[in-house]
């Protein structure tokens, strides 16, 4: 049925909740995953330049590292149970557009994600990626609570 899956990833404990899931998804599918992990870019207005305390190397540097520590999180968990794994990461400041786009470059037919449930204001203010990814995903999505 599903032959890859993609598994992005925050790294926080709901997220590698749901890259557990995954991995056992695609395990008894015989299926591979690819991780992968959306990077906010450095934001910065030109006329801050000089208040600036968090310099653009150290915050790129600073991310790619976490970035690296997530997949491999998600390398490990999948090696572990014998499960193919590629592992992907970018910048985007949608990180729910970079999703469906590694999804469609991947050819992935399947997205297991984790939700952190917000609710109410805290919704509507904030928004969530894994809702605007089921509104407008191309591929079935799997939300894990």
């Amino acid at each position: 049925m599903f032959k890859r899956i993609l598994l992005p990833t925050d790294g926080s404990d709901l997220s590698l909740r749901a890259v557990d899931f995954g991995i056992q998804l695609a395990k008894k599918l015989g299926a591979s995953v690819v991780a992968f992990h959306a990077m906010e870019p450095f934001a910065s207005a030109p006329y801050f330049s000089d208040l600036m305390i968090f310099p653009e190397d150290a915050y790129e540097k600073e991310v790619n590292e976490r970035a690296a520590y997530y997949l491999e999180e998600t390398r490990q968990r999948a090696e572990a149970a014998k499960v193919p794994w590629e592992g992907l990461h970018e910048y985007a400041h949608r990180p729910y557009e970079a999703i469906m786009r590694v999804a469609r470059e991947q050819n992935c037919d399947l997205i297991v994600m984790g939700s952190h449930g917000r609710s109410g204001i805290d919704r509507l203010l904030l928004g969530s990626e894994t809702h605007k990814l089921l509104l407008s995903a191309e591929v079935p999505v799997l939300v894990c609570h």
